[in-house]
């Protein structure tokens, strides 16, 4: 008896792990579909228009059960089952197939992330994080980058891009800020544009996020964001509108955080009010991943489309829901048919091109990554030391604890698996030894053998800064706030940081590098902004790398050594301490938002920055003079124009960023001291000089009157100052009025 319970047992263990086997086999190898419609089963579907008869035509023909499957991305277990062996097994962002419906011939959407490059799958072009990109102030060069992603994307068998990402930097310390464009609304509005409008062009539907007041990571699933309408309206919206109206981006994700009450994905206001009614967008809202949409009746009533990445509110409870009266079937045509006119257009739209795999992380695309890693470095400080001379036959010591690692960002869903990522030392050794150099590492704690290090060299490199440990996307199994702060804090991985400052062993690093040897340059890899009170004066030269991309090793080395002319600015401030900044509370439960951050708050307070908005250091010199304004005096409705001669008074070619602030000094309101309202960025040779024209809207000068519901700018004179950075000691001002 006990040998045949035996027998059995042994026998039921072996169906388990034959069946367990089975199940992660198909989902390692799961079926794969084609994001394109099949145009033979459409003949009649020749225009954008015949695709949205096509949609209200499939809604009619679609069950109830069917309609509802267009409104989630795949079955709990199936999804979750993939998830775990694409990550774990694989190493892999695995497709999510939403929408496909195979009775109608409906192609599905799958989504890839992509702040920094295709997400979905393996081999792809690692891009210098956005915050990075910001730095370049280089729309057309991010307009390359889109392109490239779009392209990758589709390769990969994806057609929806979660990207951009263009929450406010409002406070450094944001775990996320290296997925962003910086602080200022404008500075995203814009990047944002030339991000969607590129990335479209390949069929793929551009998802900015997360929408709206993402600006928390820790307590990001809680949350509850206050703010005033003005703030609302004038400081955390504006780049959302204009990516939308100006970019005509297909989707928007919806955030984790809660808004005055209403977890973002129940909120009309924001849904419906202002992203539907009074911007005019016409595409679909998808939640953020899993735990954005906590009640299905809620997000129908609100103007939330899809819950991803599974069926769960959206799946027996919004059933139940329908058959209890609380959601109309009209309801759900009204999501459907919205949702389909959009992917459709995309699924039916003529490609481009062939998108094959081979172009994955070509040499074209690398070549761009080190283009963008070399065009967004900024340089804060020089005391004479950069550029290097070249390095043949002398040595350069390469320090820190993250001078050798891979170390393109964080391991989020922003996350790039690049075929191979260039570290600094890389590169520098690469560079060094082509020229008949030596580059000397030293990556340990003992500070003896890094000044022993230091010592042996001609040129000292120390990288300092963080990894996606100490920053990034924050994963927690429980939505609810924490019951133990401390313990949270102590076993994060990633997230808020709890300081701005550096660690004290890189602090050590630096000081000990410079007791060894004077010429020492200090290299920044970080997602925003960095304190450094505490070693400035140890460091002759201060360079922000950034989390560089794929290519960034090789990118340093031809900054440093003078092939590439540093010209990137800082798309944020950074303070001198934390304690010019309001209180950032990581694990908040409530959040109230203020109206001035970043260099509005600096202005405004009279607040000296260690380093400024806007700001950076060239290897040569760069002079303002002769501001204009093409007339005295605007209507309301014209377009304000103003010049300046911008001229290169160094000795070295060279990219300078000019940047157009507008100010506020005889507003009868409270309003920013300036507000940066344009920017170029502008080659120019030794002794060359051009003329910078701007050219700006008068009705993008409005505040928001929240009592009248309306935005309005005000009748009297304004300031504009145009220079290299928001400091006032490197612009030159002129005025204009505008009249009723």
């Amino acid at each position: 008896m006990l040998k045949k319970l035996l027998i059995g047992f042994a026998a039921l263990i072996i169906l388990l792990i034959l069946a367990t086997g089975a199940l992660v086999l198909k989902a390692s190898n799961y079926d794969r579909y084609d994001v394109k419609a099949d145009r033979s089963l459409f003949a009649e579907v020749q225009t954008e228009s015949d695709v949205a008869a096509l949609a209200e035509r499939l809604v009619t023909e679609m069950t109830l059960e069917e309609k509802l499957q267009q409104m989630w991305g795949e079955r709990p277990f199936g999804g979750y089952l993939k998830f775990i062996v694409s990550f774990f097994l694989k190493d892999e962002f695995p497709h999510i197939f939403v929408g496909r419906n195979e009775r109608l011939n409906i192609p599905p959407w799958v989504l890839s992330d992509g702040p920094r490059g295709a997400v979905v799958g393996k081999g792809n072009t690692s891009f210098p994080v956005a915050m990075a990109r910001g730095a370049s102030w280089d729309v057309a060069l991010e307009r390359r980058v889109a392109d490239v992603i779009g392209k990758e994307v589709r390769a990969n068998g994806t057609n929806y891009n979660a990207a951009p990402c263009i929450n406010v930097l409002m406070h450094p310390a944001w775990g996320r800020a290296q997925e962003t464009y910086g602080e200022d609304p404008w500075l995203l509005g814009e990047f944002a544009v030339a991000y969607t409008q590129s990335v479209q062009q390949h069929n793929v539907m551009a998802c900015p996020k997360h929408f709206a007041l993402n600006n928390i990571e820790n307590s990001r699933f809680y949350v509850n964001v206050d703010l005033d309408e003005r703030t609302l309206r004038e400081v955390y919206l504006p780049h959302f509108k204009k990516v939308i109206q100006e970019g005509k981006a297909a989707s928007v994700m919806s955030a984790y955080n809660q808004f005055r009450g209403d977890y973002v994905s129940h909120s009309r206001y924001l849904l419906t009010d202002i992203l539907r009614d009074e911007w005019g967008f016409e595409g679909f809202v998808t939640s953020d991943w899993i735990n954005a949409l906590r009640d299905g009746v809620k997000g129908v009533k609100a103007g939330m489309d899809i819950e991803m990445p599974f069926r769960n509110h959206y799946g027996d409870e919004l059933e139940d829901a329908i058959r209890k009266g609380e959601v109309t079937e009209e309801e759900i045509d009204e999501i459907v048919l919205r949702i389909l006119k959009t992917r459709l257009q995309y699924a039916f739209a003529d490609d481009k091109m062939t998108y094959d795999k081979s172009i994955k992380a070509s040499a074209e695309h690398t070549a761009l990554a080190q283009e963008v890693a070399e065009k967004s470095m900024v340089l804060l400080k020089n005391e004479e030391i950069l550029p290097f001379v070249q390095p043949g036959g002398k040595k350069v010591a390469v320090l820190g604890a993250i001078a050798n690692m891979p170390n393109t960002g964080d391991k989020g869903s922003s996350n790039v698996r690049a075929p191979y990522v260039v570290t600094p030392f890389a590169g520098l050794a690469a560079y060094a030894q082509a020229l008949g150099g030596e580059a000397l590492l030293y990556d340990g704690d003992d500070l003896e053998e890094a000044k022993a290090t230091a010592r042996r060299a001609d040129q000292v490199v120390v990288v300092v800064g963080f990894t996606h440990e100490d920053e990034g996307e924050y994963f927690v199994m429980s939505t609810d706030p924490p019951e133990n702060v401390k313990e949270h804090v102590q076993n994060a991985v990633g997230g808020d940081r709890a300081t701005l400052a550096l660690k004290p062993r890189d602090v050590a690093m630096i000081k000990a590098a410079r007791e060894a040897n004077p010429n020492v340059v200090v290299v920044i890899v970080a997602g925003s902004a960095v304190t450094m009170a505490d070693w400035q004066s140890d460091a002759p030269a201060i360079l922000y790398g950034w989390y560089a991309g794929m290519e960034g090793g090789h990118a340093l080395a031809r900054v440093l050594y003078g092939d590439v002319n540093p010209s990137g600015k800082l798309p944020f401030t950074i303070p001198q301490s934390e304690t010019q900044l309001p209180l950032f509370d990581s694990w908040a439960t409530e959040a109230k938002y203020g109206y001035y951050h970043g260099y509005t708050l600096f202005d405004k307070e009279n607040k000296k920055a260690a380093f400024p908005f806007g700001f950076g250091l060239s290897y040569t010199t760069f002079a303002y003079d002769e501001i204009i304004t093409e007339k005295e005096t605007y209507a309301m409705n014209d377009t304000l124009t103003v010049r300046a001669t911008l001229r290169n008074t160094g000795k070295r070619s060279g990219e300078e960023v000019a940047q157009l602030y507008i100010g506020f000094g005889n507003s009868f309101i409270d309003r920013p001291v300036k507000l940066l309202r344009g920017f170029q960025k502008i080659q120019l040779a030794p002794g060359e000089s051009t003329t910078v024209t701007f050219r700006l809207p008068v009705q993008d000068l409005a505040w928001y009157n929240p009592e009248a519901k309306a935005w309005e700018v005000e009748a009297m004179t304004y300031e504009y100052f145009i220079g290299g950075s928001s400091s006032m000691n490197s612009l030159i001002e002129g005025s204009f009025t505008v009249e009723p």
